[in-house]
């Protein structure tokens, strides 16, 4: 597997900077989805630096496709052109007079 082959050289554990460069995205948004707990960390020492282990960055990578696809799924299907589904104001039958 290609990913296991680049964890070699950053190793078991990546700094906020290391993560944020395999992302793409800023340093603080990294720290922001460690504060959120969406992405798992450990930090060394009491106030020392976050580490973000590998695999748990690769499981994140994962579960945010798996968000993305399953996202393109909804707004595909069918069902969200109903009322009850994107909150426009639903009509009702009136009920015949008699």
């Amino acid at each position: 597997m290609e990913s296991q082959r680049d964890a070699a050289p950053l190793g078991r554990f990546l700094t906020v900077a290391d993560t944020a460069e395999v992302l793409n995205v800023s340093a603080q948004h990294v720290a922001e989805l460690i504060s959120s707990g969406e992405l798992p960390a450990i930090r060394i020492g009491r106030s020392g630096p976050w580490r973000i282990e590998f695999p748990a960055l690769e499981a994140f990578i994962s579960g945010q496709y798996e968000e993305a696809r399953r996202a393109g799924l909804w707004h595909q299907a069918q069902l969200t052109e109903l009322a009850e589904f994107t909150g426009a104001p639903m009509l009702r039958p009136v009920p015949p007079l008699g």
